[in-house]
Parts: structure tokens; sequence; C-alpha cells
């Protein structure tokens, strides 16, 4: 017996099928028979939506912010040192007659 290659299921997909589980109209096997998945998969993915579901309403969610906290003191002293990098090469590159001082 051959494996079956690996599928990707779409959010879409996961979320139909969690939902019909939800239901209750049929059993795990039917649903697993049905949508051509995996009955424990079925579960996993019933457990998922059922944790996610407060965050819908605006509750907390367990992810992270959709944007990562940045660390601004890191990026100011970053932006420090480029700066005192350029103005450094800036005189020396004059003094070496390679850059015009019209600039």
């Amino acid at each position: 017996m051959s494996r079956r290659p690996r599928r990707n299921h779409t959010a879409a997909f996961k979320a139909k099928v969690a939902l019909a589980a939800l239901k209750s109209e049929k059993t795990l096997l039917e649903l697993a028979q049905q949508f051509d998945v995996h009955a424990n998969q079925i579960t996993q993915w019933k457990s998922q939506l059922l944790e996610g579901a407060a965050g819908v309403f605006g509750g907390e969610s367990k992810g992270e912010p959709a944007e990562a906290a940045v660390d601004v003191k890191t990026l100011h002293a970053k932006i420090g040192q480029l700066t005192l990098e350029n103005d450094f090469l800036e005189g020396a590159l004059t003094k070496a007659g390679l850059l015009s001082a019209r600039r």
C-alpha cells in the first residue's frame, strides 16, 4: 500500500470541516469519509476552532500581535552608530579628495 502525498488544506476548508463537526449532525467517521480526512484531524481542527473562537469577539488571543514589538532603544543606537560611521567616512573621503566638497 503506497502512501498518499502530504496535503495542505486551506483555512476555509478547515473551518468548514470543524463547523460541520460542531453541528454534530454526522459522526466523526461520516465526516472523515465525506471530507476525505482522518477523524483525528477533524477533532484537532474542532478544538483549535473552539480555542480561537473567543478571539473573534475581541477577547484575548494567544498569538502575538500582528506587528512585532520593536525595541526603540536598539534602533536609536543603530541609527547613531550608522550616522557616526557615515560622518567619519565622509570626512576621510573628503580629505583624500575622493568626495567632492559640493555635496
